[in-house]
């Protein structure tokens, strides 16, 4: 028997998200075979007059690929994906996945080979040139790390994916009016006191269009602006490895010391290349139904009453001239329950403790969207 918020999602992605029009053509690529899902949205996209291109993919033989890595392979690789993508008008990313530490022993070299080709389809030619999201599906795995039943862990994401995200956007036009016209960002909390600009980097909206689940809105650091020091509360899956305990010092933009429960392996990733010591995107997450971490950064980034603050490449619609391989979304929870904390714009609080105290944004308030 089919499962009709499946249906639902499906409809939401092609018609919402993505909004396929009649003649459009969709990559729909799916890491772990999801089929259901996947045959519900090729069926979304027939329905809307449009053409389905499927590309499967697996995260065991992913690593399989990468261990033994060469450049020249993967310039291949690269050219090949480029040239696939470059003749969609959207893109439909579906990822799943039974072990999130699957990549945790391939070599960072091997890792960086990937992202200086294959990843620059992404960057290059998804983001900026097709009408694109990304979703995770639920798996047993994603259940344990939410600490939940897999049934419960269903009712769940179900309900976080498929909440009215209409409703979300037009809530989020004050915040988006008011970055806008902010240029003093403060961050403070236990461990943190960061200070940078945001003027003149405009404010994005994300609600539902680039991600399932979605709710933030982020823009970005003056590049050079960035000075004192964060402290991240959310332990963060990257490149195999699960980071805790990630503490970065900012001087005049640059991280000047990262320390995390491995120092090494973390500077290592800072040391990728000249951009991943700097900050390409500040951003503020309000999904109302997602409130503890679980090591998925698309669900963790919407952490109601949380912020990101992430080192690399920044996005061409929230441009600060940053540019790298890297592009890494730690988050700090901001509630009473993680620690508190305060967000100012221009010396002015917006948010304490995860709320929005100006009345202008209370309707972000997590009672608000639901």
């Amino acid at each position: 028997m089919k499962d009709p918020r499946i249906e639902t999602l499906a409809n939401n992605l092609i018609n919402y998200s993505v909004k396929l029009q009649k003649g459009e053509k969709v990559l729909i690529e799916n890491f772990g075979l999801q089929r259901e899902l996947v045959n519900a949205l090729v069926n979304e996209a027939y329905a809307a007059g449009g053409y389905p291109f499927v590309l499967l993919k697996d995260h065991q033989v992913d690593r399989a690929l990468l261990m033994g890595a060469q450049e020249e392979q993967y310039k291949m690789m690269g050219e090949f994906e480029a040239n696939v993508m470059s003749q969609m008008d959207a893109y439909i990313g579906l990822r799943a996945g039974d072990n999130i530490n699957e990549q945790s022993d391939v070599p960072a070299e091997k890792m960086a080979i990937q992202g200086q080709t294959v990843g620059k389809v992404h960057r290059n030619i998804r983001v900026p040139k097709t009408k694109w999201v990304v979703l995770r599906y639920p798996t047993n795995s994603m259940a344990q790390l939410a600490k939940m039943s897999t049934e419960a862990f269903e009712d769940f994401y179900f309900e976080v994916c498929n909440l009215d995200y209409g409703k979300m956007s037009e809530a989020m036009d004050n915040l988006v009016e008011l970055m806008d016209k902010t240029d003093k960002v403060r961050l403070t909390g236990p461990g943190t006191d960061l200070s940078f600009s945001i003027k003149d980097i405009k404010a994005i909206k994300c609600a539902g269009e680039l991600n399932i689940p979605d709710g933030e809105v982020y823009t970005a650091p003056v590049k050079d602006s960035i000075n004192g020091v964060i402290s991240y509360n959310t332990p963060s899956p990257y490149q195999g490895f699960t980071f805790e305990n990630v503490k970065l010092t900012f001087k005049d933009g640059k991280i000047v010391e990262a320390i995390a429960n491995d120092t090494e392996r973390i500077n290592k990733i800072f040391d990728t290349d000249e951009g991943a010591r700097y900050v390409g995107e500040f951003a503020i997450g309000v999904n109302p139904y997602i409130l503890h971490p679980m090591q998925d950064i698309l669900f963790d980034e919407k952490i109601d009453g949380s912020f990101h603050f992430t080192p690399g490449q920044c996005y061409d619609d929230a441009f600060n001239g940053n540019h790298s391989n890297i592009h890494w979304d730690l988050v700090n929870i901001q509630r009473p329950e993680y620690g508190g904390g305060e967000i100012y714009f221009d010396d002015v609080l917006i948010r304490k403790d995860g709320r929005f105290v100006l009345p202008e944004l209370e309707k972000l308030n997590p009672e608000n969207l639901k």
